[in-house]
């Protein structure tokens, strides 16, 4: 095992690294607004919006991530739309995780009690009002561990993009091997890499699920 391939690759695998980073992070943050805005369809009272909302859904949670990128890359241009593959990738990414996000958030919007929300509307609030002040607040303190691990599934999922020739962590573990045939190396350095990535983001929704938890349950005593 030569692990002075490490160094010599150390440029390629850094960027493998960031562009993994940047899939994940812009993947799920789209997936979060895309989700957010489908959650809310789907519990409006105005039925064409249900449909939307549930019909967004049913599609993007049952098509395989790999299937959906293959889609983008060799579909997009048949229809006139041009996108680099990276873009690609993200956009597949928020369509197949949004389907998660919109219905741990309309989890999360059921949580909360139905009288906080009649109470809202007897006194004036919109529909939007309610939603954006006084559910989604709420709501958030049982989401936080729900969603930490859809971005930690995005974060993996993210890999699949190797399948397009994107140059993320994959990817470029991929072509490192092919030029040593140090399979066992590569390999277990990407794995250390999504290891320590995924680590990071579940330590961080912990903290964040405590510190939000706390701020709750101080509201509530006051």
């Amino acid at each position: 095992m030569n692990v002075a391939i490490i160094g010599q690759y150390g440029g390629l695998i850094v960027h493998g690294i960031l562009l993994t980073i940047a899939l994940g992070v812009l993947g799920f943050l789209g997936a979060m607004v895309v989700g957010t805005a489908m959650a809310v369809c789907r519990i409006s009272p105005i039925p064409p919006l249900r449909g939307l909302g549930a019909g967004y859904v049913e599609v993007f949670r049952n098509i395989p991530l790999l299937s959906l990128l293959i889609l983008m890359v060799f579909g997009l241009p048949d229809a006139g739309v041009e996108l680099s593959l990276f873009w690609s990738a993200v956009v597949a990414i928020v369509l197949s995780s949004g389907a998660f996000v919109c219905e741990t958030v309309r989890s999360g919007i059921n949580a909360v009690g139905i009288g906080q929300i009649e109470a809202s509307r007897a006194i004036g609030m919109s529909f939007g009002q309610v939603i954006r002040f006084v559910v989604l607040p709420q709501a958030l303190s049982t989401m936080i561990q729900p969603l930490t691990n859809i971005f930690i599934g995005t974060m993996l999922g993210s890999s699949l993009a190797a399948a397009i020739g994107l140059d993320e962590l994959t990817n470029v573990t991929q072509q490192i091997n092919v030029l040593t045939a140090e399979a066992v190396l590569t390999f277990l350095l990407a794995g250390l890499v999504y290891l320590l990535i995924c680590l990071l983001i579940g330590f961080g929704g912990g903290w964040l699920d405590r510190h939000v938890r706390a701020s709750v349950g101080a509201g509530a005593r006051r």
